[in-house]
């Protein structure tokens, strides 16, 4: 690991300062960046923690909308009653992400800033060709091993895959990112989130001295009436081969669908809004049949690579038994 020099911030004001030096990086629990540094794909010259900033970690429920703050934990916005009333599907997200003592340190700041989990960017010295760590470089995953690869989104220069679970439910019901900079800016997570296409390596919508505040979901319901499904090749710890965050809402004859929202996780290089599904489903009955139909619309466009390729067969499926569980049919 590079040596480096660590600041530790007074306030937001103080942290976005020091943030915007050269090969500064924020500092909150450490889950991802650490591992990060210890691998060498990272190697800032200069940490900045924020983990004793004061109003950041707050959790509010009040009508119409939730708050939560970039430096909450994971495991303390899972276990928070109203969370789990009002948003049930972030809750469930938040359980099925990493490990106990990983929930227990990470913020949801970091959280929404974690990087690929790809092979071939995680290891620079077997792999050099990696345009996400190095652009121009090429991308080994391509002809590699790329089962856990995605296969909408890609790019010829970036298969990797998103390997978050909460983004996948903040970009299914419209959730906003609360950015601080030198003016305070707010950003729909679908949009924070970008496409490899030719640069890989720029991820997200933050610029340099920026840093996330906090996050606000507003409230349906449909959120009430969300569940998160995560299919993965062990019952935990592991990430997802396929996941789908969804809710519904129905009309007053309690069978036909007035809203619907679904996201993917697990198949696309960002969290992948399965809006073409929601779409054939709104204003249809809720039966078995017209939502597996409709739910094989969620990979349209999909590109597998050698090894990647069940994850077509496997999404629309996932997303098919989360609405039929959250609508009481499974």
């Amino acid at each position: 690991m590079k040596a480096f020099d660590y600041v530790r911030a007074t306030d937001v004001a103080h942290a976005r300062q020091q943030a915007g030096q050269p090969d500064t990086r924020f500092l909150a629990g450490g889950t991802t960046l650490l591992d990060l540094m210890k691998c060498s794909v990272e190697r800032p010259s200069r940490l900045v923690d924020v983990t004793h900033l004061q109003g950041l970690s707050e959790i509010d429920v009040a009508s119409g909308q939730i708050d939560i703050g970039a430096l909450a934990k994971m495991s303390q916005v899972a276990a928070d009653v109203r969370i789990q009333q009002h948003a049930p599907v972030i809750s469930e997200a938040l359980w099925r992400a990493a490990s106990p003592q990983l929930r227990n340190m990470a913020s949801i700041g970091g959280n929404l800033m974690q990087r690929t989990r790809c092979t071939y960017f995680r290891d620079p010295t077997a792999y050099p060709q990696c345009n996400k760590r190095a652009p121009g470089s090429g991308c080994a995953a391509l002809e590699g091993i790329n089962r856990n690869h995605a296969v909408l989104g890609t790019s010829p220069d970036c298969i990797a895959i998103y390997p978050g679970d909460l983004a996948i439910a903040l970009v299914a019901f419209d959730a906003t990112i609360l950015i601080g900079g030198a003016t305070q800016r707010q950003v729909l997570a679908d949009d924070f989130y970008r496409l490899p296409g030719t640069r890989p390596d720029i991820e997200h919508d933050l610029a340099p001295g920026e840093m996330i505040v906090g996050i606000q979901i507003p409230q349906s319901a449909s959120l009430e009436r969300s569940h998160y499904l995560k299919v993965r090749d062990r019952a935990s710890y592991e990430f997802a081969a396929a996941s789908a965050a969804v809710g519904i809402e129905l009309e007053k004859d309690g069978r036909t669908l007035k809203a619907v929202r679904i996201a993917m996780g697990g198949v696309g290089t960002k969290p992948w809004r399965a809006r073409a599904v929601e779409e054939a489903l709104v204003g249809k009955v809720f039966d078995e049949d017209v939502i597996r139909k409709a739910s094989t619309l969620a990979v349209e466009g999909a590109q597998a690579r050698e090894h990647n390729g069940f994850k077509i067969t496997l999404a629309p499926r996932v997303v098919a038994r989360a609405l039929m569980t959250v609508g009481g049919l499974a």
